[in-house]
């Protein structure tokens, strides 16, 4: 199956059906008008030279005209290469490296567009969405001036889309993923998360992921759903919307399911129609799991996956509230095999920590990048370079990434135990723990925290509050408050950053 078969399908099963919904702006499409649509722009790019093979950029807010961009690339056979508005000093690194020939873009981005103009030799064509600019097209006037589309010349086995990594422990880096593994891991995650013709979904977080595009977008399509993306998020606003819109299925990371949480809290009331809330992008906190469920009603479903596979290694069940495990994200999904082996890639015993791989459907390949791909995919495994266990049932545990390992005496700590540790205490928004240099034990453990809005607690005090729970090796040297900490477009706070800005301090004026 490839990606645009999903729209021919909907339009003839449920044509009247709502395939499409931007609900920051109250518009949506159905599965006729959604296929009409990526007709519609695929000939648009098709008239200025788009063909199979090529790829074409979009920098742009969550919308309407950004599903159907992305439609109508992967209707010509084209890659979509997404570059998150997060990006938009570095946004020349992306349209270098992806080389495409088109970029399309919302209007408020003009100025980053028109400074990285000169650096971006290979885009032919620039489209706003928003109207003519200096060097743009008008996307909206190709779009209804636009001739019929070529035959669509895609394969299953063809290049769809370069989603790139979330750059936490380094430069982004594309990964290459095709129609067809890619169609065939949404489809099983949309059996596991049970859903129907009747689920009404809303996705908050960027479609310059791959995890909108996995979690989100195409298993929503797969089952007939009306599947909905956010631009801008606000708890209050969100809540109002799952409620007008009878949404059942909210796509999104720890920190947005957690205000979620907290606005069901602050309003005393359940949500209406929701049955799961699914997170991506981080480890989950057991309480989470269990405040979701004990308070809400609704089963918080933990995935774990990266920008590498077009899917997810492993995914909990809708039904089940009664895990024991509740740090377990789930079993692995059956488009793939997975095991946790040691540095020589030989399997550990189960409950035991190693490496976290796996077997089946995942990228090509880096774009670009030949040893890269060879250092990932070794002997038909992808390596995912993350720490983790499984136990006897088969549920994996995500422990942490091996490269943000902080080596104490020469001994192995990973910040997850810490970093929830510090989220148990009611002050405490978000926490990163990172390695710091010390002389004598090689790294020491800081904690990075932010808190809510009119709370207060000292350092002292969550100091007290780890040595309640965590042995003296796991304590932090220093923990530091901060008004805010980077995030990557993936929402996931970005430990490079701090990582950097530790050093940055700790180096002679």
């Amino acid at each position: 199956m490839r990606f645009q078969d999903l729209l021919y399908r909907g339009a003839h099963r449920t044509p009247d059906a709502v395939a499409l919904r931007w609900i920051d702006r109250s518009r949506a499409l159905t599965y006729a008008q959604a296929a009409a649509g990526m007709e519609q722009a695929a000939g648009a790019l098709a008239g200025l030279g788009v063909s199979a093979g090529d790829r074409v950029g979009i920098f742009a807010h969550n919308g309407l005209d950004y599903l159907l961009a992305m439609f109508g690339a992967w209707r010509l056979g084209a890659m979509v290469t997404l570059v998150s508005v997060q990006y938009a000093e570095t946004l020349d690194y992306f349209v270098n490296d992806s080389t495409p020939s088109v970029l399309i873009y919302t209007g408020d981005h003009f100025a980053t567009i028109d400074r990285h103009r000169p650096q971006m030799p290979s885009i032919r064509h620039y489209l706003c969405m928003d109207g003519a600019q200096p060097g743009a097209w008008d996307w909206n006037q190709l779009l209804a001036q636009a001739p019929a589309p070529p035959a669509d010349p895609t394969h299953e086995q063809d290049p769809a889309h370069i989603s790139y990594t979330s750059g936490t422990t380094g430069k982004p880096k594309g990964a290459v993923l095709a129609h067809e593994p890619t169609a065939r891991a949404t489809h099983v995650i949309a059996e596991r998360l049970q859903l129907s013709r009747h689920d009404v979904t809303l996705g908050p977080t960027a479609l310059s992921s791959s995890y909108q595009l996995v979690a989100n977008l195409l298993p929503g399509l797969h089952r007939g759903a009306a599947v909905g993306v956010l631009s801008r998020w606000d708890a209050g606003r969100a809540w109002q919307s799952l409620e007008e819109l009878g949404v059942t299925l909210l796509v999104a990371n720890p920190l947005l399911l957690r205000e979620v949480l907290d606005e069901a809290r602050r309003r005393a009331v359940r949500p209406r129609t929701l049955r799961i809330g699914l997170s991506g992008g981080g480890p989950v906190p057991p309480e989470l799991k269990r405040a979701w469920c004990d308070e809400l009603g609704v089963s918080l479903v933990e995935s774990y996956g990266q920008s590498e596979l077009g899917g997810f290694v492993a995914l909990g069940f809708p039904a089940d509230r009664s895990a024991t495990n509740l740090s377990a994200v789930g079993l692995p999904l059956p488009d793939k095999e997975v095991k946790i082996v040691d540095e020589n890639d030989q399997e550990v015993p189960l409950e035991s920590m190693g490496e976290i791989v796996i077997r089946g459907g995942f990228m090509a390949g880096y774009w670009n990048r030949p040893e890269q791909t060879a250092q990932t995919l070794r002997n038909g495994w992808l390596h995912t370079g993350d720490i983790g266990s499984m136990d006897a049932d088969g549920s994996v545990s995500m422990l942490g990434r091996w490269a943000e390992r902080i080596v104490v005496h020469g001994h192995v700590l990973l910040p997850r135990a810490l970093e929830e540790t510090l989220l148990r205490h009611p002050a405490v928004r978000q926490a990163a723990v990172i390695g710091v240099p010390a002389a004598e034990a090689g790294e020491l453990p800081k904690a990075l925290v932010t808190l809510y809005p009119e709370q207060s607690v000292t350092p002292e005090e969550l100091r007290v509050h780890c040595q309640s729970s965590l042995p003296a090796s796991q304590q932090p040297v220093e923990i530091e408050l901060l008004d805010m900490l980077p995030m990557t477009p993936t929402h996931k706070i970005n430990k490079a950053a701090l990582k950097e800005r530790e050093l940055a301090r700790l180096r002679p004026t």
